[in-house]
């Protein structure tokens, strides 16, 4: 004799979406412990970043002949975005993350310093000022970008 265990299933006027958010039920759930853990692993990867891919564009830029990119405020300061942005990347994707979270957080690395561009044109900051701030602003800007998807980063 088989028994049977009745499950629900989706239905047409009930459908399980493919990729969802969390029901509003569940949102207290979520780990703020969770999610400060993966905000620090985010630094912890950029501050890699900037040390193991700092050298790699030295050497490239010298071989080419093009040293004083590196000196530039505003190139350089591109260029530090980037390296943490690839560390970061590579982190959010081991992680499981998917493209559209990595893409926004990647924007908040370089938001800070396309920002200050304007005071550094305009001479109201000097260039030591542009790299603190820039670091400093890029903080609240990727605990912004966390916030916009806090299941995103709250269940790793």
């Amino acid at each position: 004799m088989s028994s049977t265990i009745p499950t629900q299933t989706a239905t047409a006027a009930h459908p399980e979406p493919a990729h969802s958010e969390p029901a509003p039920h569940t949102a207290h759930h979520l780990s703020a412990k969770k999610f400060t853990l993966h905000f620090a692993e985010m630094v912890v990867a950029m501050a890699v970043g900037m040390v193991a891919l700092h050298p790699v564009w030295t050497f490239v830029l010298d071989a080419l002949g093009a040293a004083e990119v590196m000196h530039d405020p505003y190139t350089g300061a591109l260029i530090m975005a980037t390296n943490m942005t690839v560390a970061m990347s590579a982190w959010m994707k081991i992680r499981g993350h998917r493209w559209r979270p990595i893409a926004e957080m990647g924007a908040a690395m370089y938001l800070p310093f396309l920002v200050l561009f304007v005071p550094l044109a305009l001479e109201l900051i000097d260039e030591d000022a542009l790299l603190l701030w820039g670091h400093v602003l890029m903080l609240p800007a990727m605990a912004a970008a966390m916030l916009l998807r806090p299941h995103e980063y709250a269940h790793c």
